[in-house]
């Protein structure tokens, strides 16, 4: 349904045609509503308007999300047994298909070998992300974001790219490149200290929060650099269609991140601190695999630097540095004591503050931060998506400009 309105929204007059298995999801009266057109699943309501043809014939793009792996089978095949296929037989313009379906079902041969087949015909077919599944399950299959899907769209007709976020935080067209001319450096991802050539400490983060950041950043018209440690979602190809491009700097650990974060700030108006870095290292790495002994294991680990107060402390006139704090309660305090207190600690303009868990925050997942000044006080909060946190808080970066 989002996917829906972002084309609408975008001027575009949108016909549904869903399968049998599509309303058991969504009702026909709800598509119908949405799109203001009558929603047929088979050819023969109406069979006298001959449907699929005259939808086949009359339509600019074609884009099916989701798109299962019977769909795959059924498109590849040239199956015509509901009016979606039926119709999918009959275009001419151009076809985008967006996959969703459990690890095991994409990454099998038969699958594979459909979309194989659908690409040579020149269907553009978009990769899954990696994340949250059905029930508990989680990986490579994931339906990619509906944003991602309308900025592929769009480029398919020659559109480009369409900054989308949520109703609270779309702009209006004037403002949509309201940081034109500014430079902006965005750390993403998470660090990684080795122990040996195998094996490392990391830490959860997926990436997500900071890539969302920097094509916020550039759909608001921002010159982006992005520092890259680990992250778990493709920083181009065609999940990426359609979106904003970036330099990217790839890191691996906090003392890499802090150089680049450290060689790449001064040139910049904007610096965002989304990775989450270590907090500390292994005193050594060893050269060669540790094996197992059959004795307890001994690791004497270091601080790393603190990167976001480092680039505080050496920010010039006017530049912006925004910080991220990843939160949880203790025994002492909880998540936004800790918040506020990191804030003071810190003195970044902006700290985005969210509490995480196994379950919230870290991968792809809802978040909800909220944002405070140098002196630990509330400036705004985000909350939804990691698209609509990102728009949240560049909306704060703009004003904050605007002082």
């Amino acid at each position: 349904m989002l996917l829906l309105r972002l084309l609408a929204e975008s001027g575009h007059d949108v016909h549904v045609v869903p399968t049998a298995s599509a309303l058991e999801f969504v009702g026909r009266p709800t598509w119908e509503a949405l799109a203001g057109h009558r929603v047929s699943t088979d050819v023969w309501t109406n069979a006298a308007e001959v449907e699929h043809v005259h939808l086949g014939r009359s339509i600019e793009l074609a884009v099916i999300a989701p798109a299962t792996a019977d769909l795959l089978a059924r498109l590849a095949h040239g199956r015509a047994d509901d009016l979606l296929t039926a119709t999918m037989l009959t275009v001419t313009c151009p076809v985008l298909v967006a996959p969703a379906m459990h690890t095991e079902m994409w990454r099998h041969p038969a699958t594979r070998a459909n979309v194989a087949l659908l690409r040579e015909r020149g269907i553009h077919v978009l990769d899954p992300d990696s994340g949250r599944l059905a029930g508990t399950d989680s990986g490579e299959g994931r339906l990619p974001e509906p944003s991602a899907i309308a900025a592929a769209a769009l480029a398919l007709v020659g559109e480009g790219a369409v900054a989308t976020t949520s109703s609270a935080h779309q702009p209006d067209r004037e403002g949509a490149h309201d940081l034109a001319g500014v430079r902006a450096v965005v750390s993403a991802g998470g660090t990684r200290e080795p122990l040996d050539p195998v094996r490392f400490l990391g830490n959860r983060s997926s990436g997500r929060q900071g890539l969302a950041v920097a094509d916020a950043l550039a759909a608001r018209g921002a010159d982006v650099t992005l520092v890259a440690a680990h992250v778990e979602v493709p920083l181009d190809g065609p999940s990426r269609a359609g979106a904003p491009e970036h330099r990217v700097v790839h890191v691996s650990t906090a003392l890499d991140l802090e150089r680049a974060m450290t060689d790449l700030a001064p040139a910049c108006d904007v610096v965002v601190m989304a990775a989450a870095v270590a907090d500390y290292r292994p005193a050594t790495a060893g050269a060669a695999k540790l094996k197992k002994s059959g004795a307890d294991l001994t690791l004497t680990l270091v601080e790393n630097p603190d990167v976001l107060a480092g680039l505080v402390g050496r920010r010039h006139p006017g530049q912006i540095v925004v910080g991220f704090a990843a939160e949880t309660g203790d025994a002492q305090r909880d998540a936004a004591a800790h918040g506020r207190a990191k804030a003071v600690r810190k003195g970044a303009d902006l700290l985005a503050v969210n509490v995480v868990g196994e379950s919230a925050g870290f991968g792809d997942v809802p978040n909800a931060v909220v944002v405070l000044d140098a002196a630990g006080e509330e400036v705004g909060r985000a909350d939804g998506s990691k698209i609509d946190v990102a728009w949240g808080l560049v909306d704060l970066i703009v004003g904050r400009r605007g002082r």
